[in-house]
């Protein structure tokens, strides 16, 4: 790899680092973020330390905005759709405490438990289906959430990862 360029757009400066190996040299440029479109801010600073960008071999880039938005609380109003039976697995996690083996503390869930829901549906961690998605369900489900003034539906199911299909379906239902 020859040139690599890194960018960070955060809420004030997006930062532009360019490596380039054949020359052995590293440039770094800090630009204003430009909220109207973060991506003028990326393009100015990357501009200003290169004259070709057919030259990039890797561009990483990263973004402090969305970051600052989720610890703001200054997105949408999400809900969730999960598996039935772990809606509450964002919330139970390792939790937020100020002593790390101290049994208080205080966390805030992202989205409100009342907005977090949840349908019959199952894969397994192989990938196998154990139990179909409901449908009927989630109909329901995407109506109570629309009823509740949500702007995005989050739709989070078990194993999704190894099988990605009953996620798939419900986007599909839920568009319709």
């Amino acid at each position: 790899m020859s040139k690599l360029a890194g960018v960070d757009i955060g809420g004030t400066y997006t930062d532009v680092v360019i490596i380039d190996e054949s020359r052995n040299s590293l440039q770094i440029r800090k630009t204003a973020t430009t909220p109207a479109d973060p991506a003028l801010g990326m393009i100015a600073g990357l501009n200003a330390e290169i004259d070709d960008f057919s030259g990039i071999d890797l561009v990483i880039h990263g973004t402090t905005v969305a970051t600052n938005a989720v610890l703001q609380r200054r997105g949408a109003r999400c809900g969730l759709i999960a598996t039935r039976g772990f809606r509450d697995v964002l919330e139970l996690r390792r939790r937020d405490r100020p002593h790390r083996y101290g049994l208080t503390g205080s966390f805030e869930p992202l989205i409100p438990r009342d907005l977090r829901l949840e349908v019959t549906e199952r894969i397994s961690a192989e990938g196998e289906t154990l139990v179909p998605l409901s449908e009927s369900e989630l109909v329901l489900a995407g109506r109570r959430l629309a009823e509740y003034g949500v702007e995005a539906i989050v739709v989070s199911y078990m194993n999704a990862w190894v099988n990605p299909r009953h996620e798939l379906r419900s986007q599909q239902i839920l568009e319709d």
